[in-house]
């Protein structure tokens, strides 16, 4: 009696996985015209006995003309920071002739990890996730096998495109830039459990230390720092000895660091140097202004919409993490240390 064909003969006679060959044979998104076919071809050439009425049914996720931009309420909220990338994602998206839909996920659609119904009915062509949601709500966006990719978030549990800031690089000059100005008691601000981002920030802070022979000093290192005056007042008004330069993840936190300082009457930049990341608004308004690591909004959204119609093309190469590099501006918040 002949053996039974089944899905992962015809993966392996193409040399791709067995889930690429279910996605093929059912209708289901997540793998080109061109494999679809192809794959088609070689089960009907094995003898792999399937249900046409389920695999010849009509394919419309390519043809959509939908592309999704999502994000959480708070990621949509920070203006200063993501305006840009989107409004750069709504143009490219529309050189292309594609409707952008957009829809932020709120605190409850995450913890129930309900999605927007265009993604969940598969009306879209491929999927923009701007910074992160959870990692178990990016999972059941990926498990719907619509081409998706991540804007300035990654994690190691999720096998996914993503266009990232080069965090640790960006970290590093950025403390660089204080030590070659003669600090060396250098404190870091930033809650790193919040996104890794800032927990790869740090990876930077500690590599430019240890790269210039200085031990980091515990004290100085505020790792779950929130982004509330009160608590940053009181870390600063604590410290056993004041630290001569300030490294913030981020430009929130670096204004209020500048503020806290000169509230317990530390001068900005005479006393002690503040380096923040990010170029947003609040580096520009803050007095003095703030040295900071600018990133280019505009190539994260270029970055991700080439990424995503090119994944869309190619269902079966292997993921691909695009870092951007981050360029120090300075300004009046660093000096040379007395």
């Amino acid at each position: 009696m002949a053996k039974k064909v089944t899905m992962q003969d015809i993966a392996d006679q193409l040399n791709i996985s067995k889930n690429s060959v279910s996605q093929a044979l059912t209708g289901k998104p997540g793998v080109s015209d061109e494999l679809r076919k192809l794959v088609h071809q070689v089960a009907k050439e094995l003898g792999y006995k399937y249900n046409r009425s389920v695999t010849t049914r009509s394919y419309n996720q390519v043809q959509s003309g939908n592309i999704a931009l999502i994000a959480s309420d708070f990621a949509f909220s920070m203006k200063s920071f993501f305006g840009e990338i989107y409004l750069t994602i709504e143009e490219e998206v529309n050189k292309r002739n594609k409707n952008l839909l957009i829809q932020s996920i709120n605190k409850q659609s995450k913890e129930s990890l309900t999605l927007p119904s265009f993604i969940e009915n598969k009306e879209v062509d491929g999927v923009l996730i701007l910074s992160h949601i959870s990692n178990e709500y990016i999972q059941k966006v990926l498990d719907t096998g619509i081409p998706t990719v991540l804007i300035d978030h990654h994690h190691p549990s999720i096998h996914a495109d993503a266009i990232l800031t080069n965090n640790r690089f960006g970290a590093y000059t950025a403390v660089q830039h204080l030590i070659e100005l003669g600090h060396k008691n250098i404190a870091f601000v930033g809650d790193t459990s919040f996104s890794p981002s800032y927990q790869e920030r740090l990876e930077g802070f500690l590599l430019a230390l240890k790269d210039y022979g200085i031990e980091p000093t515990q004290e100085y290192l505020l790792t779950d720092a929130p982004e509330e005056s009160n608590v940053l007042n009181h870390f600063i008004g604590e410290l056993s000895k004041q630290p001569s330069a300030w490294f913030c993840v981020n430009d929130g936190l670096g204004y209020l660091i500048t503020s806290g300082l000169q509230q317990h009457g530390i001068q900005v930049p005479s006393d002690a140097s503040v380096c923040s990341f990010d170029n947003g608004q609040l580096s520009q308004l803050s007095t003095p202004s703030i040295t900071t690591m600018d990133i280019s909004f505009r190539a994260f959204g270029q970055n991700a919409i080439e990424k995503l119609f090119w994944r869309m093309e190619n269902p079966e190469q292997p993921y691909q993490e695009i870092l951007l590099p981050a360029t120090l501006i300075k300004r009046d918040s660093t000096k040379k240390k007395k």
